[in-house]
């Protein structure tokens, strides 16, 4: 996915530069700037038709601006990012060529792998506690929050041999997702790690397009600056 690759560096760089300028001797670490999460992700509440496999992969990057709250360990952080997932299929394939609703069907090739991947730009919003005061990327911390997103890009991705020669088909669709996505969050660690977690508030397509699928993520948040 190049654009996200290019946002990823486009927002990792921005963060090195605002840090630079900003960051004084005498001045307190900011708390969280830059945040990655590294997920399992998973569909809860489909049905038994689909059929998936492996682990799924999710790759959240935010930079996140924290507000502490005066005489308190508590902060709101409030941020722009870009988060992506992909799911696996084994030995289905999703067909969006329908003009009604999406089809998980049997393949039609042998595939060694085939994935749907969904990327979003995304706004996460925190209630964070931070143990430690004078320097918050140390010291035991948590949060709950909201992620609000917008969808980027969807498509579908399959590998296999043909002739003895590796062969890719990918089909680019939005068609039957949902354009926003809705997250309830919460993450709980020590230092610059913690682990996190987020279920989604809305299905991943939209009303009547597709089954009644949840996303969710478990995984390892990886913060500082």
């Amino acid at each position: 996915m190049k654009l996200l690759r290019l946002l990823l560096l486009s927002m990792l760089a921005l963060g090195t530069t605002v840090s630079a300028q900003t960051k004084t001797p005498t001045e307190k670490p900011a708390s969280d700037f830059l945040m990655i999460q590294l997920g399992i992700d998973g569909w809860a509440g489909k049905p038994d038709s689909i059929h998936t496999t492996g682990i799924g992969k999710g790759l959240n990057v935010y930079l996140c601006k924290n507000y502490p709250l005066k005489n308190s360990k508590l902060s709101f952080a409030a941020g722009i990012g870009i988060g992506s997932s992909s799911i696996y299929l084994d030995n289905q394939e999703a067909r969006f060529a329908d003009t009604t609703f999406v089809k998980f069907e049997a393949e039609t090739k042998n595939y060694s792998k085939y994935k749907l991947t969904t990327a979003y730009f995304e706004a996460p919003l925190e209630l964070r506690y931070f143990d430690n005061n004078v320097n918050k990327n140390k010291g035991f911390k948590a949060a709950i929050g909201l992620r609000i997103g917008t969808l980027l890009q969807a498509h579908t991705k399959g590998v296999y041999s043909f002739s003895g020669v590796k062969t890719t088909d990918k089909v680019v669709s939005k068609h039957f997702l949902d354009t926003w996505r809705f997250a309830a969050t919460a993450r709980v660690g020590y230092g610059n790690f913690s682990l996190f977690v987020a279920y989604n508030l809305n299905t991943l397509f939209k009303a009547g397009s597709g089954p009644d699928i949840t996303p969710y993520s478990v995984g390892l948040c990886i913060s500082g600056l």
